[in-house]
């Protein structure tokens, strides 16, 4: 991401990746993108829609090794989630997992794929710095794959003279 670039545009560009695989189609009628955090989804969700995209907020920092190579780390996560009604069925929750991989497998080929076709620093990150874990919710039938990842982009540190008094 640039510096102008905004988290707003994240979200809508894994909103749009939402829209576009044929294994989660979000729609305005049917919703299967949400924003939330870890928490929100570890803890339990309401009305939402199976399988589910989840962009989560990111956190960043910085690194400087006294130079103007100024670079700013953003540090994200994407969830994709779906439901098994029986906690104890084992092969169907291994089954969910098997294809919400496959989903996130396809997520990753387009957004490597958009960096290829396009300027957009959005999609600018690096796929080994990509991780993921399964996680469960027993008690909310909610098994998914969480996947970290980290945007790196350029700092500008040249002050704004205009934005001071």
């Amino acid at each position: 991401m640039q510096k102008n670039e905004k988290f707003s545009e994240l979200v809508t560009y894994f909103e749009n990746i939402a829209r576009k695989h044929v294994g989660i189609l979000h729609t305005a009628e049917k919703k299967h993108f949400y924003r939330f955090e870890l928490d929100e989804v570890l803890g339990g969700l309401r009305n939402i829609q199976y399988p589910a995209l989840i962009m989560e907020g990111y956190k960043f920092d910085f690194s400087d090794s006294k130079s103007d190579n100024i670079q700013k780390k953003r540090q994200g996560a994407f969830i994709l989630l779906d439901y098994v009604s029986d906690h104890g069925n084992y092969t169907r929750i291994h089954e969910c997992w098997d294809k919400l991989e496959e989903i996130g497998d396809d997520i990753l080929a387009k957004i490597k794929a958009d960096k290829r076709v396009t300027d957009n620093p959005i999609v600018n990150f690096d796929l080994t710095e990509v991780s993921a874990n399964l996680i469960a919710n027993d008690i909310e039938g909610h098994y998914g794959i969480r996947y970290l990842f980290t945007i790196d982009s350029k700092f500008d540190a040249v002050v704004n003279w205009e934005k001071w008094t």
